[in-house]
Formats: structure tokens, C-alpha cells, sequence
């Protein structure tokens, strides 16, 4: 039971009777309830106070309502936190004569109507006196009549304080409040921006947006999951609780796509990247991807994305719209290209045409699987594979084309099917069949290095060389002219073994060797000084062969296996050769207006071959062409 929080108890007395009406206790100060017994328990406590004819004087039908059901504001605590339950000032009698002043009531659609009009009491001798209904009064007998919830009692107040007649709504049903759904919210800090870029001038950039495509990093989180929450029950005229509709819940890993996982942290269920990469999202599943490269479907257009340039791999299944420029790394378009694309170091590849556009890399293959009409393909470190190329120019490392008509090629190595009418330069050219095109020569080129200071050098050392062989032949004829003499003989067969112990001069024969050594000492002397000139002219010869034989290798590396392959000549066809600097750099990574100047314009190179039919070859060691 409550006691006051600033008062002692006052006088208290428990009401009559063995029901549950002994949790509500009235005291001096008003009708309390006990706390520990709401709802039920005390709903049948207040049924058998009302039954014995009983009605609450200053009903607090909020907290009443609140003490029964929990429905309203909260109760007022006292100072330990406990629920002051003061539901009325006092219980008195309900007279017979005042309970047969209400009638019954109209329920419809959860709705209760009372009609009002001016009522009266009769005294012993029949005589009527008009009197007024009472708020207390109203609701106790509302209660017996089965509403015991939702009573309007600011309306019912000003219906009895007016004393109007007519009908209105004294009690409402309250329907149950809805649940929330199980729902998904974004808490990535990176949103798609289709603003205008804006360039480190302060100007914008009209043809690109600000961030088109999001770049995420490893964990951050994408989505979170708001748990589903429950509804709050209504509640029946009669007190009966209606239950509100369990709400749906929802699997945050149906979100999870490739690159991404759920995870379940002190602050709710997340999902969460597992890699460095970029957003996307697919509309039939709504799957949540972070791939290492962009996937879109929505084409590269003004409307769509603007100019991009990224930093990753980019996958558009979409068209590339004229003019639009698509940079990034590794590139794939599934559609047809009328823009440009440029990738930094990736692989491009065109699934279908490109028409009027270009596709260049700084280093890196290029493939076009569909058919290139006006374009400019080129790499300036990669091959360029291509299936049929109309009025292009072509440039690469290696450039492969199966069908090429009026197109402007350039590259170390070529590989074509069939050439009609083109200009194609390279050090090692492969063709199956080429002629004219109508109006358009059909030119090869075979880029053929300059090697005048290798030959120029090798002339000078061939001369050197020369020169040192004379003068050892000159040294030997001298020698052998001194070896003739006959005392230089003598001397010489008979010197060798007397040092070496194997002849003994005896006393007579000792003055004679020494006579001979004293007339063939200045004949030694210049004997010595030609053998000491003929190694030197030898050892000098032998050094200019060797250096003759690096520089002839490094001629030959510098010329390369430069060589022209046509199978089928069917028309005109030139081969000429085009001489380079490879020491100024690539022969190929040229701008596309240079790569066609130097093939269309070069008609003055040395002629290798001309004619019509039959086939050519030519290489650079036999130098040979047939037809």
C-alpha cells in the first residue's frame, strides 16, 4: 500500500468483503491502489466495488485506465521511485434512483453514442425536478454496461456541463499501433555525386560528375539493420486487448554480395566490405557487391555519367556515347563505343564496335572483337588484336588484324589476314593476301634501322686491321732475310745448346764462339727489336679483328630480324624500306596524325619490290624478294 510521500499515514480502511478489493485501500485523502497488484487482480477489485452499487467521487479515469490496462502517461512516483496509484477521492453509494438516470448506450464500429437530453429525479409524491448527470456517475454505470475503456471524458464533461440534447461519441475503441518492420539503413559516408566536377581553378567541368562511382575501403560498414519493433496492443470497449500484427523481419544477408559479409557487432548487425573496391548494386536482387572493378549497365552518356575518370578496373555493358571519354585501368565495354576510351595501364577490350571513337593505352593490350570503322587504336607498349578494321589507324607493339581496308598501320610486329588498300609499317610484317582498294595504294613498309655509323666503323677498323697485317708481313720478311745470313745461323744452332750444357767448346774452340758472338751481336740486336715489332703489330691486329666482330654483332642486333611475309599479292603492291633511329625512341608510339604522315608520305623510301601477283619474302640477311 502508498502512503503519502511528504505525510504520515492517514486513517486508512480496507473495504468489506473477502474479494480482490482488498488492493484498493480509501483513505482520508483519497482511494488509492496498491502497486504490486495492478491490472487483473485490480480490475476485479474495482467490478466488486462497483457491483455493490458503488461509484469513484473525482474518478481519475487516466490513471485508472493507466493502473489497469497501461494505457496513458505514466504514473507519478514518490520520492523511493514508487507508483503513486490515487485513482479517486472517495467511493459512495450509487443510488437507484440516480443509476435510472442513464440509458443505454449504441455501440457501432468501435464507436459508443449516448443520446443526451435533460433528465429528472421524483421525489416521494411523484413530483419531477430536473436535475444533471455526473462524470463519476457516467463512467461507473458505463462500466456495468461492459465499456470500461476509451471513455471520452473531456467530451462526456462538456455534453452534461451544456445540458444540449443529441447523440455523441462517448468512448472509442483504440486500434493497435503498428510494429515497425525489420529495415535496412545506409551508413556509408560515400554517396554517388552527379554534380558538376568542379577543377582546381574553381571552374566546373559540365561533361564529368563529382563522384560517380564511390570508392570503398576494407571493413568499412555499407548497411545496417533496424530491428523489427514491436507494436503497442489497443484495446476493445471492454477492456480486451487487441493485439497489433507481428512485424516482418528481414535477412540482412540477402544483401551480402560478392566482397562483402554481415557482421554482428555491440551496435547492431552490419554489412560490411571485405576488400578495397567499388559499389554496386544489382536492381533485380539488390545485392551489394564490392568488386575490385566498377560494373555498370547504365552506358557512359551526359545523362548517365559524364566523362570518368577512374582509378580501378571498369566494366560498362552499356554504350559509350560520341565524344564521352571512359579512363581508368583494366576496361571491358560489352556495347558498341563511340567515345573514347583510354586506360593507364590495363587491358581494353570491345566486346562490339567502335565506330568514330578511339581506344588508346599507356601500356597494355587492346582488343576489339567487333568491327572498327574511324577510330585510332593504339598502345604504346602492348598488342592491338582487332577482327576487322575499316579507315583506322593502328599502332602497337604487335598489332593483329584479320581483315583491314584503308587503314594506316604501325607497329615492331604485324600480323594481317587480308590488307586492302593500306599503309602497314613494322620490322616484322605478316601478310595473307594484299592489294589497292579502289582509290587507296596498297604501301608495306619494313622499318629497316640505320646502321651507317656501324658500317662506317667496321670500314675504319677493316682498314686498321689491314694495316697492322702489312707491317707483320714486312717484320716476318726482315726476320727471315737476318735468318739467312750464315754466321747468324751458325750462331744461332750452335748458342741453345751450349747454354743448355749438351755441347762443350774446348780451349781452341772457345776464342772462335766468342769472335762469332762479337760478329753477329748487331745482327741479334735488330732481330730482337722486328720480333718485338711483328708481336706488337700482331697482338694490335688481333685486337681490331675482335672489336671488328662486336661491332658486326651489334649491327646485326641493331638491324633485328626485319622481314616481309606476303602470301598473295592480288593487285599493286609496294614494299619499300623505311629507315629509323631505334635510339630516338619507339618506331611505333607515335600521335595518330605522325603515324599517318610517315606511312602515307614515305613514297620516296628505297623500293624492295614491286608488282601485282604471285607472292613476296624478303628478309634482311639475304635481302631477297621474289614474286
Amino acid at each position: 500500500m502508498i502512503e503519502p510521500a511528504a505525510h504520515p499515514p492517514a486513517p486508512a480502511s480496507r473495504l468489506a468483503g473477502t474479494g480482490p478489493e482488498h488492493c484498493i485501500v480509501k483513505r482520508a485523502d483519497g482511494v488509492y491502489a496498491d502497486p504490486q497488484v495492478l491490472g487483473t487482480t485490480l480490475v476485479a477489485a474495482v467490478d466488486n466495488i462497483l457491483l455493490a452499487d458503488n461509484y469513484f467521487a473525482g474518478l481519475d479515469y487516466p490513471v485508472l485506465i493507466k493502473a489497469l490496462y497501461g494505457h496513458g502517461p505514466e504514473l507519478p512516483r514518490d520520492a523511493r521511485g514508487q507508483a503513486l496509484v490515487r485513482i479517486a477521492d472517495d467511493i459512495v453509494p450509487f443510488s437507484p434512483e440516480r443509476r435510472a438516470l442513464y440509458r443505454a448506450v449504441k455501440i457501432a464500429d468501435g464507436e459508443a453514442g449516448y443520446y443526451f437530453e435533460p433528465v429528472f429525479l421524483s421525489d416521494a409524491d411523484g413530483v419531477e425536478t430536473p436535475t444533471r448527470l455526473d462524470v463519476d456517475e457516467f463512467i461507473a454505470d458505463m462500466w456495468m454496461k461492459g465499456i470500461r475503456f476509451g471513455i471520452d471524458v473531456a467530451a462526456l464533461t462538456e455534453a452534461i456541463a451544456t445540458g444540449a440534447a443529441g447523440r455523441i461519441a462517448v468512448a472509442r475503441r483504440l486500434d493497435p499501433r503498428p510494429g515497425i518492420d525489420a529495415r535496412v539503413t545506409e551508413v556509408s559516408s560515400l554517396h554517388r555525386s552527379d554534380a558538376p566536377r568542379q577543377l582546381a581553378n574553381g571552374k566546373l567541368d559540365l561533361m564529368s560528375f563529382q563522384n560517380r562511382f564511390p570508392q570503398i575501403r576494407l571493413g568499412e560498414r555499407l548497411l545496417q539493420k533496424l530491428p523489427r519493433e514491436a507494436g503497442e496492443p489497443g484495446f476493445d470497449l471492454s477492456g480486451i486487448p487487441l493485439a497489433p500484427e507481428i512485424p516482418k523481419d528481414l535477412d540482412l544477408g540477402s544483401y551480402a554480395g560478392p566482397g562483402t559479409k554481415v557482421e554482428q557487432h555491440a551496435d547492431g548487425e552490419f554489412l560490411v566490405a571485405q576488400q578495397d573496391g567499388f559499389l554496386s548494386v544489382d536492381p533485380k536482387s539488390s545485392r551489394i557487391a564490392v568488386d575490385d572493378k566498377i560494373v555498370s549497365h547504365d552506358g557512359v552518356s551526359a545523362k548517365t555519367t559524364g566523362n570518368l575518370n577512374l582509378s580501378g578496373d571498369y566494366e560498362e555493358f552499356g554504350e559509350v556515347q560520341e565524344q564521352r571519354i571512359l579512363e581508368g585501368e583494366g576496361i571491358t565495354v560489352h556495347a558498341d563505343v563511340f567515345g573514347h576510351v583510354v586506360s593507364r595501364g590495363g587491358a581494353i577490350l570491345l566486346n562490339r564496335n567502335l565506330v568514330g571513337g578511339s581506344a588508346r593505352n599507356a601500356a597494355g593490350p587492346i582488343t576489339v572483337q567487333g568491327v572498327a570503322s574511324q577510330s585510332v587504336v593504339q598502345t604504346a607498349n602492348g598488342e592491338v588484336r582487332m577482327a576487322r578494321a575499316e579507315n583506322c589507324i593502328i599502332s602497337g607493339t604487335r598489332v593483329v588484324v584479320e581483315q583491314a581496308i584503308n587503314c594506316e598501320i604501325l607497329a615492331e610486329e604485324v600480323e594481317v589476314g587480308i590488307a586492302e588498300g593500306c599503309a602497314i609499317g613494322g620490322r616484322k610484317l605478316s601478310i595473307g593476301r594484299a592489294g589497292p582498294r579502289r582509290q587507296s595504294e596498297m604501301l608495306v613498309f619494313v622499318l629497316r634501322p640505320d646502321c651507317s655509323r656501324y658500317t662506317e666503323a667496321m670500314a675504319q677498323v677493316r682498314e686498321r686491321v689491314g694495316q697492322f697485317g702489312e707491317l707483320a708481313s714486312r717484320h716476318r720478311a726482315e726476320i727471315e732475310a737476318l735468318g739467312a745470313r750464315p754466321d747468324l745461323r751458325k750462331y744461332l744452332q750452335l748458342a741453345p745448346r751450349i747454354r743448355k750444357g749438351e755441347l762443350v767448346l774446348s780451349a781452341e774452340q772457345q776464342p772462335q764462339f766468342e769472335r762469332l758472338s762479337q760478329a753477329v751481336l748487331p745482327a741479334l740486336r735488330e732481330l730482337g727489336r722486328l720480333n718485338h715489332e711483328l708481336k706488337a703489330a700482331e697482338t694490335e691486329q688481333q685486337g681490331g679483328m675482335a672489336f671488328l666482330a662486336q661491332l658486326e654483332a651489334q649491327r646485326s642486333a641493331r638491324a633485328g630480324a626485319a622481314s616481309v611475309t606476303i602470301e598473295q599479292l592480288d593487285g599493286d603492291v609496294q614494299v619499300r624500306a623505311l629507315a629509323y633511329e631505334p635510339d630516338a625512341g619507339s618506331v611505333h608510339d607515335l600521335p595518330a596524325r605522325e603515324v599517318k604522315a610517315r606511312l602515307r608520305e614515305s613514297v620516296g623510301a628505297e623500293l624492295l619490290f614491286a608488282g601485282s601477283s604471285g607472292e613476296v619474302r624478303w628478309d634482311h640477311t639475304s635481302g631477297a624478294a621474289a614474286a
